[in-house]
């Protein structure tokens, strides 16, 4: 079982009790466990997700709270495409999809993933606002951009060249 760590803020907006949260880190995998938080983008709510380990991120724009509230869902058909979208080999594709099947819900506990998800989530607004909002054509590519632009949390690396470095270790 994958964690995915929610800001209070989509906490709040998913009705999560305290609860239902798990504390317990994962089970080693791949990527491992994300970040989640709730942004706003024009008036509409978007789900921001960065990986723990590479950073590598992407957003589900424009959501409901039906939606939000079956975030796991949500974020197993995101990745899925980001990762093609992204050209990773299939191959590589099914083993990081696999390891998510089973999701849990976790606080937030990286300040390093915080500030770097704080600092995407301006990048986001400012280019889906820039680009036609949240319904634009252009938000794949702003999110190929974003996982394009060095980080200084990973030594500033690129999300999707740390990424590409783990599908590698699996050939």
């Amino acid at each position: 079982m994958q964690l995915i760590r929610c800001t209070k803020r989509l906490q709040k907006e998913m009705g999560l009790k305290q609860s239902y949260l798990h504390e317990k880190d994962p089970e080693s995998s791949l990527l491992g466990s994300w970040h989640a938080n709730l942004i706003y983008i024009g008036r509409r709510k978007c789900a921001l997700f960065v990986n723990d380990r590479t950073l590598f991120n992407f957003i589900a724009p424009d959501l409901t709270r039906v939606r939000i509230r079956e975030l796991d869902g949500l974020f197993r058909e995101f990745l899925r495409c980001v990762l093609v979208e992204e050209e990773i080999p299939d191959s590589s594709v099914q083993q990081i999809m696999g390891e998510y099947t089973e999701l849990a819900y976790g606080n937030s506990n990286n300040k390093s993933v915080l500030g770097s998800m704080n600092d995407l989530a301006y990048h986001y607004k400012f280019h889906i606002l820039s680009e036609g909002g949240v319904h634009s054509c252009s938000v794949p590519s702003i999110i190929r951009r974003l996982n394009r632009m060095p980080m200084g949390a990973i030594e500033y690396r690129y999300p999707v060249e740390e990424l590409s470095l783990i599908c590698e270790s699996l050939r």
